[in-house]
C-alpha cells in the first residue's frame, strides 16, 4: 500500500474519532443543558469573546512556556539519570527508590510546596511540572537501557564496530523505543500540572483563566480554556514529539 494511502486512512480514522467525540459532546450539552455542559458552539463563542478581550494569546503563551520549560528540564535530567541507572545496577538500586517516591507524591502536594518555597509565579509552576514528569522520563530511559540485548553488544565487539556506529545503529534505536512513549505521557502530564499550578499559584495563563471563569460561574469560558489546553497539547505532541520520533525511528514509518 502506498505511503500516501496509509496517511490518508490514518487521517480519516483520526477525523472520525474527533467527529464522534464532538457529537457526544453536543448530545451531552443538549441532555444536561448548556450551563452544566456548554456545547461546541457555545464554547467557540466564548473562545471568540476571550480573543476579543486579548486574553487568549497571552494566556496560551504563558502556559506553553511553563509547561515546555518544566517538561524539557525533566526530560533531560530524567533521561540522563535513567540511562545511568539502566547501565549501572548500583546506580539503579540508588535511584529507583528516589524515582518511586517522586512519582508517588501527588501533584497538588508539589504545588503547595512550590508556592511555599518559591512564592506565586512561573517558577512554582515550572518546578511542579519538572518534579512530576521527571520520574516518568527516568522510568522510560532506565527500562530502555536495562533491556539492551547483550548479544548485540557481543556482535558489535566481534565485528569491531566503531563506538559511534554502535550508539547510533544498535543502542539508540532500542532506547528511544522506550523513551518516546514515556515522553509523550510526561508531556500530557506537564500540561495538566501546569494548568493546575496556574490555578493556585499565578494570575496569568490558562489556569488563571479557569479560576476567573469559576468565580464568574462562566462554564462556557471554562470549557473554552479546557479546549485550548487540549489543542496546545496536541500541537506539542504531533508538531514536535511525533515528528522527532519518526526521525529517530525511521523503521516504523512503514507501519
Amino acid at each position: 500500500m502506498a505511503a500516501w494511502v496509509r496517511r490518508l486512512l490514518r487521517g480519516i480514522g483520526s477525523l472520525t474519532g474527533v467527529l464522534l467525540l464532538v457529537a457526544l459532546w453536543e448530545w451531552g450539552s443538549i441532555h444536561y443543558g448548556s450551563f452544566m455542559l456548554p456545547g461546541p458552539r457555545d464554547t467557540l463563542t466564548a473562545m471568540g469573546r476571550l480573543a476579543e478581550q486579548q486574553a487568549l494569546l497571552a494566556a496560551m503563551w504563558a502556559t506553553s512556556w511553563r509547561a515546555i520549560t518544566g517538561f524539557a528540564l525533566a526530560a533531560l535530567a530524567g533521561m540522563a539519570m535513567g540511562l545511568a541507572a539502566g547501565l549501572s545496577r548500583t546506580l539503579g538500586r540508588v535511584l529507583e527508590p528516589v524515582a518511586t517516591v517522586l512519582l508517588g507524591i501527588p501533584p497538588i502536594a508539589w504545588i503547595v510546596l512550590a508556592i511555599l518555597w518559591f512564592g506565586s509565579g512561573s517558577l512554582a509552576s515550572i518546578y511542579t511540572v519538572a518534579a512530576t514528569t521527571l520520574p516518568i522520563a527516568f522510568a522510560g530511559a532506565q527500562m530502555g537501557a536495562r533491556t539492551l540485548d547483550a548479544r548485540l553488544a557481543e556482535l558489535a565487539t566481534a565485528y569491531r564496530l566503531p563506538l559511534t556506529q554502535r550508539l547510533w545503529d544498535l543502542y539508540l534505536p532500542h532506547v528511544v523505543s522506550y523513551v518516546f512513549p514515556a515522553l509523550i505521557t510526561a508531556l500530557a502530564v506537564a500540561w495538566k500540572v501546569t494548568v493546575m499550578a496556574e490555578l493556585l499559584a499565578t494570575d496569568t495563563g490558562i489556569g488563571a483563566g479557569l479560576a476567573l471563569a469559576r468565580v464568574n460561574l462562566d462554564t462556557a469560558a471554562a470549557m473554552a480554556w479546557v479546549v485550548l489546553v487540549v489543542v496546545l497539547l496536541l500541537v506539542a505532541e504531533h508538531g514536535v514529539l511525533r515528528p522527532l520520533q519518526r526521525r529517530m525511528e525511521p523503521w516504523r514509518t512503514g507501519h
